[in-house]
């Protein structure tokens, strides 16, 4: 139908913004080898987003960025401990990595790690546990702090951001200084969109150092290989979109918290939390991907999904399933998983895109409604 919804709309920057910069590209001859464009979007947005404090190291996608950090923090041992309710991006690249993910439940209101099953496990596995990778779920600032705790104490955490690139607390960027990794996505369909990219961050310069020697093939200053490596660069046309993508982002994430406050706007109007619709509680202003929206207890997200789909609206259901229920990870040790499994059968993905109408979001609304 023509006036279909779509789920996400990736709204790239216009080529005519980065036009001066594909120039300059053909003008250095560098296209590649954290050239001069990737280390300018580096520098900027440790200066400019950070405050210059920690690094940062772009890779060629989050998933490539979750391996290596996970490679690089990781201590003896044998378990990556993270939430099953994550995208299978976090478990996979455990896995690359040589460790066994083992699942964690998560809270019923933030939908991140709850911190007493996290203990739990901790307790459980002792030194077996290799490295922690906690989900900042759907781009929300989660509480960093006990994390940076755990870390100092020698257990290493790696922070999976993917949608937090840019979510801010009390006016800081989120990450900032943490001692750990931090790894963001850029792929299209995120905040900052760039078709697809991704980035480390750390407040410990020497971790970041060792992660892109080790995103350059492990090559020390001999260009002999040294570490375990591979090639994780991204290309200074990447870079080029990068650096625009970065001079526009504040206006996209306004945007993007714009149309959230709609929809929380329009729940709130129809009532639709009196009918036990529930939404995620988040920490920080959060550049939204998309809107989480979880069904009633007596309500089956796929049924909405089909219902919504009658109407011409698109919609999913991250993250369901959840990784344990998943074939790759079905075999993956894990602890109770009740709230997991829960959010799993009842969450909902809901359209979020820069372009979207005050009546897009009235029509998603009256579909959820029925």
């Amino acid at each position: 139908m023509s006036d279909r919804i779509p789920f996400l709309r990736p709204n790239l920057v216009p080529k005519r913004s980065y036009l001066s910069l594909l120039d300059s590209i053909d003008s250095s001859h560098f296209y590649s080898n954290y050239g001069p464009l990737c280390t300018e979007f580096e520098s900027r947005v440790v200066a400019e987003g950070y405050g210059g404090i920690g690094s940062l190291c772009t890779v060629n996608n989050a998933t490539i960025g979750l391996m290596l950090a996970i490679h690089q923090a990781r201590r003896p041992g044998r378990y990556a401990l993270m939430p099953s309710f994550t995208f299978a991006a976090t478990p996979l690249a455990a896995q690359w990595a040589g460790l066994e993910p083992y699942f964690v439940d998560v809270m019923p209101d933030t939908w991140c790690l709850d911190p007493r099953k996290l203990q739990e496990a901790l307790d459980l596995l002792g030194d077996e546990v290799a490295v922690v990778v906690p989900y900042a779920t759907f781009g929300t600032g989660m509480d960093l702090g006990p994390y940076a705790c755990l870390h100092g104490a020698g257990v290493p955490v790696v922070v999976d951001a993917a949608a937090s690139f840019g979510t801010q607390i009390e006016g800081e960027w989120y990450g900032k200084g943490f001692p750990g990794l931090v790894v963001f996505s850029f792929h299209a369909t995120k905040a900052f969109g760039i078709g697809e990219g991704g980035a480390v961050y750390s407040g410990n310069l020497k971790a970041i150092e060792r992660l892109r020697r080790a995103g350059n093939f492990g090559f020390g200053a001999d260009r002999a290989s040294c570490d375990q490596g591979l090639n994780s660069k991204i290309s200074e046309y990447t870079a080029a979109i990068a650096l625009a993508t970065w001079e526009v982002y504040p206006e996209k994430v306004s945007c993007r918290r714009s149309i959230h406050a709609a929809y929380e706007m329009g729940l709130a109007s129809l009532e639709l939390s009196e009918a036990g619709w529930a939404t995620q509680v988040v920490k920080g202003d959060v550049p939204f991907q998309f809107m989480p929206l979880l069904c009633p207890p007596v309500v089956s997200n796929r049924e909405v999904v089909d219902r919504l789909s009658l109407h011409g609206i698109e919609c999913r259901t991250y993250f369901s399933p959840a990784c344990h229920q998943q074939l790759q990870f079905s075999g993956c040790p894990h602890g109770g998983l009740a709230v997991t499994e829960d959010l799993s059968r009842r969450i909902l993905s809901l359209p979020l895109w820069e372009e979207m109408a005050a009546g897009d979001i009235d029509r998603v609304l009256m579909g959820i409604k029925g």
